[in-house]
């Protein structure tokens, strides 16, 4: 599996493993244990010990034997575990099954972003949210969020890659921490001659907002661009359809899934990505990897995704594919305005998600949970 939070993993875990440039009572033996059987290449290269399908066992042993207990994610064995062995725990939140028990806050009756229901205590609109997947699996789902939100409620610490997501979720002892990844290698490319290339980068699920995109295509006639649709997913077929019903074959392009080398060079040539997200998204690494490819950036106006992209990019309200397709104009009518958002993106994404920032914040929140009791509520600082 290869997604946001397995680039994001790996990213913290090879940088706290080699501890490049550090002092040497900083250095830290890291394990990453990972549900995932099958193996990677070069696997026996990688820095820290790494641990796939660990029997229940072999888990107890592992986790019995850390001194801090680091989850990217709110799985509830490990959750439970942590606990129980009273360790110095820290989960990384990466969604938001804590306060939704559908974990995308998402409400599936009108494919709109959810208000709360949950939070709010209106768990029979929870009931009926996930309904469509049958009662049971339903009642299941909702039920498991309460005592996943409990034991989080006792652990060491909860980093939030947004500070939105911490409004969210509301927990204890909740840090800040952003996401950081290295300069992108396509970050100087451009497009060379055609027509402007517009990209959406993602799985395709509802979620994502993709038939939004297709919609504002369909109002910018006028305009000359060209929309690539790079990912796979479940919704493929119907959106191909949507193409079909609107007649923007040619218009809309589906490339499918790519691997890492052909997704850099389909958006080396790319002008504009856009993210027209509905919900699901707890900071949005899409938005960063392709700032620092320096990309226009084209957001629904999510809390995680503003949040990310500041003033180094354009905005419009979730679901609104007039104001998309406004947006689309602006950057399409005019190069200098492009590339002034494009030079923005590049150096915010420089200057603030840095993976050395992430690491450093990592590291002090370690260091201040070491130095208390395991039982302890050690007050955490809140990142910038």
């Amino acid at each position: 599996m290869v997604g946001g939070i397995e680039t994001i993993t790996m990213e913290l875990a090879q940088r706290l493993a080699t501890n490049a440039g550090r002092a040497p009572d900083d250095a830290i033996q890291v394990t990453v244990v990972t549900p995932k059987a099958q193996g990677a290449p070069n696997e026996g290269d990688l820095p820290f010990r790494l641990v796939r399908k660990p029997s229940f066992a072999q888990l107890v042993r592992l986790i019995w034997s850390a001194q801090t207990l680091h989850l990217a994610g709110t799985d509830m064995l490990p959750l439970l575990l942590g606990w129980l062995f009273r360790k110095r725990m820290v989960v990384e939140h990466h969604g938001f099954q804590t306060a939704c028990p559908n974990g995308q806050m998402i409400y599936e009756v009108t494919q709109g972003p959810c208000p709360g229901h949950y939070m709010a205590g209106n768990h029979l609109q929870c009931l009926k949210c996930n309904a469509a997947d049958g009662m049971i699996h339903s009642f299941k789902r909702w039920l498991l969020t309460f005592p996943r939100r409990w034991l989080c409620f006792r652990a060491g610490a909860n980093v939030m890659p947004t500070a939105w997501l911490g409004n969210i979720l509301q927990l204890p002892r909740m840090v800040t921490i952003h996401h950081g990844l290295p300069p992108g290698k396509s970050a100087i490319t451009s497009q060379v001659g055609g027509p402007p290339i517009v990209v959406f980068l993602g799985r395709l699920v509802s979620t994502k907002g993709v038939h939004i995109l297709l919609r504002a295509v369909d109002y910018l006639r006028d305009c000359e661009f060209q929309v690539n649709i790079i990912g796979d997913g479940p919704e493929r077929a119907r959106l191909e359809a949507d193409v079909c019903s609107l007649r923007l074959e040619g218009r809309v392009v589906f490339r499918g899934y790519l691997n890492t080398d052909e997704v850099e060079e389909a958006l080396a040539a790319a002008k504009v990505v856009v993210m027209p997200s509905l919900a699901g998204e707890v900071f949005g690494l899409v938005a960063l990897e392709n700032m620092l490819r320096k990309k226009v950036l084209i957001v629904s106006e999510i809390g995680a995704l503003t949040e990310v992209i500041g003033d180094a990019g354009l905005a419009f309200p979730a679901g609104d594919a007039q104001a998309l397709a406004r947006c689309l104009r602006r950057v399409l009518q005019s190069e200098e305005f492009g590339e002034q958002m494009a030079g923005r993106a590049l150096r915010r994404a420089r200057s603030l998600f840095t993976p050395e920032r992430m690491v450093d914040d990592h590291l002090a929140l370690y260091r201040g949970l070491l130095d208390s009791p395991p039982s302890a509520a050690p007050c955490v600082r809140q990142s910038a």
